[in-house]
């Protein structure tokens, strides 16, 4: 598994929870970054000299919302080049929240569920998936 930390951005304390014991569930070890917002996770990706493997990031976030963050990151050279594969998970399952999603190049947009048979089986398929592919974070 890359090594680089998993970032959650997810105002809910209990979803971050959640995810993070899903993610050791499946025994997956890397560190986990969280964020409850987006203009902290902003910050961190700013400032941080590690290579995070993913960001998984809910859309409905107080201040910067997840499409606001995303939009950020396409819009700035110095982010845009890390390539962090950049997941959405959200309650908001709208056509106009997956387009514009979609619009700014995400790598998956999924509803966010409730389920922890669900959730591990989308955890270990997208784990499995961006270990897999070659992309800048991972060479």
């Amino acid at each position: 598994m890359n090594e680089g930390p998993i970032i959650i951005i997810d105002a809910d304390d209990k979803s971050r929870q959640f995810y993070a014991n899903v993610i050791k569930t499946i025994d997956v070890h890397n560190e986990i970054r969280f964020f409850e917002n987006g203009l902290s996770a902003l910050d961190y990706l700013y400032t941080t000299t590690e290579k995070p493997f993913i960001i998984l990031a809910e859309v409905n976030l107080p201040g910067m919302n997840g499409l606001e963050l995303k939009e950020t990151i396409n819009n700035d050279e110095q982010l845009k080049d890390k390539g962090i594969p950049f997941v959405f998970i959200s309650t908001d399952t709208s056509a106009e929240a997956i387009r514009t999603a979609h619009k700014l190049n995400v790598q998956g947009y999924f509803e966010k569920p409730g389920e922890l048979a669900y959730v591990e089986q989308l955890m270990v398929r997208i784990f499995e998936y961006w270990e897999l592919c070659k992309h800048i974070n991972n060479t």
